[in-house]
């Protein structure tokens, strides 16, 4: 597939099937810049989140 497919099957990917408080969590390993988990994730990882974030952030919860 061409890069773009490939960012919007990753993305997709990850917000079919990844539980919202793992989404959360991937975003926010990828926010610090200290995180391990988000200087291993591969680069057209990373790259497809930047571009679809939107998309991957879970609905706000009501308390």
């Amino acid at each position: 597939p061409d890069r773009e497919e490939a960012l919007s099957g990753i993305a997709e990917h990850i917000r079919r099937f990844w539980e919202p408080r793992m989404r959360r969590a991937l975003l926010a390993a990828l926010d610090d810049p200290s995180s391990a988990a988000g200087q291993r994730a591969a680069p057209i990882v990373r790259d497809a989140i930047a571009a679809h974030r939107a998309s991957l952030e879970p609905a706000a919860t009501s308390a």
